[in-house]
């Protein structure tokens, strides 16, 4: 699988809503880059993670490109988030059904095919105005 075919499985599986299929893709030594936030390191931190943007969002992806380097072990994606906040997430505003549509970017690094790094990318000031 190309870095390119990783990435769009990767975002097919978020998208869909298979949380099994969406960590398989990651190696087990992950490092998740969080927005404006902290880095989290390995497969259940993540998946933590994403447990609790799970519950306090809903969130579909559309507008999805993705690009590799020629090496095939960087790729970068750029997307539009399309939202609703569930349930308030710790330091944000409240949550009471809002919708958001937002602008995004992610970069990847590959390895034994395999995401072993991500770093999202959004401007939080844009989501904070749209459900503030």
């Amino acid at each position: 699988m190309t870095a390119t075919e990783l990435v769009q499985a990767y975002y097919t599986a978020f998208n869909a809503g298979d949380m099994t299929a969406f960590l398989d893709l990651l190696a087990d030594d992950v490092v998740h880059d969080i927005n404006q936030g902290e880095r989290q390191v390995g497969k259940a931190t993540f998946a933590a993670f994403m447990d609790k943007m799970n519950r306090c969002y809903r969130e579909r992806l559309s507008d999805i490109v993705v690009m590799q380097n020629a090496d095939g072990d960087r790729a970068a994606a750029e997307f539009v988030v399309h939202g609703e906040y569930l349930a308030d997430d710790e330091g944000l505003p409240p949550a009471n059904g809002q919708t958001y549509v937002l602008p995004a970017g992610a970069f990847f690094e590959i390895r034994n095919g395999k995401v072993a790094r991500i770093s999202n990318y959004y401007n939080l000031n844009d989501w904070v105005a749209q459900v503030g």
